[in-house]
């Protein structure tokens, strides 16, 4: 297994994706045929599973986008049956402790380095030395979204095999008791006191959109993995958009 994306954030590399959450394959692969870097079928927040995740990653085209999953939670039978899929990374969320990073950690990695059960079915056929190369070409990400996440942010991002986090900016304002208020003072400088702790360790950084910010000053911050939105949000706006220019504007006029 070679894990192309794993590869850039190494190097220092930035990177936008989308998150993907409806179940059509039409929709993976549509989106597949843009440039973005990296695609998250979500299981925490959508009605995908992982025989659906799989056919949507089946529609991708090309090699291009690495498709991850973020998985419903931190349980080491939803993270291998994720990886059993095929997929490139794990997204896991609500991670609130050095000891939460840690159990990813293991539910990711075969024996010895982890607890990952070795039942290779898909994966195997896309790669032969898959087993062999796995344990260090997956890309694990742990979500920062909570207050108390932030305060343990040093122990959670110093755990072996942790490549990144990610923040939730929604979740972590509604932790601090200000829901949805993301640009909130707060809020930004929680969000600050993540990155420069990762900075400092050395791991990536990813962000929700700007999470407050201009997506573009996120990424002249240093932020490595910028979500651009979601699947649903793209439609949204374009039919918005339409309406705008070519349909209810001129009715209006």
């Amino acid at each position: 297994m070679k894990n192309d994306l794993k590869a850039k954030l190494q190097n220092g590399e930035k990177t936008v994706g989308a998150w993907v959450t409806i179940p059509h394959p039409d929709i993976s692969e549509a989106l597949s045929t843009l440039p973005f870097d990296w695609f998250v079928f979500d299981q925490e927040h959508s009605t995908l599973d992982d025989q659906l995740t799989q056919q949507l990653m089946q529609a991708m085209k090309g090699k291009k986008v690495t498709p991850l999953i973020r998985v419903a939670w931190n349980d080491p039978v939803l993270i291998k049956k994720a990886l059993d899929t095929g997929v490139y990374g794990i997204i896991v969320p609500w991670i609130n402790s050095r000891e939460d990073a840690i159990k990813v950690v293991r539910a990711c990695k075969y024996p010895p380095d982890g607890i990952r059960g070795c039942g290779p079915r898909r994966t195997i056929l896309l790669d032969p030395d898959y087993l062999k190369t796995v344990n260090d070409e997956i890309l694990i990400i742990v979500q920062i979204e909570t207050e108390e996440a932030v305060d343990n942010a040093e122990g959670i991002l110093s755990v072996e095999g942790v490549d990144a986090f990610f923040v939730g900016p929604f979740d972590l304002s509604a932790s601090m008791g200000l829901m949805g208020q993301i640009t909130h003072a707060r809020v930004q400088e929680s969000i600050n006191r993540v990155f420069e702790v990762g900075k400092r360790l050395g791991v990536v950084s990813g962000i929700w959109q700007g999470a407050g910010m201009e997506i573009k000053e996120r990424l002249n911050e240093g932020w490595q993995m910028v979500a651009l939105g979601m699947d649903i949000n793209f439609l949204m706006d374009g039919a918005q958009n339409a309406l705008m220019d070519g349909g209810t504007k001129n009715l209006q006029d």
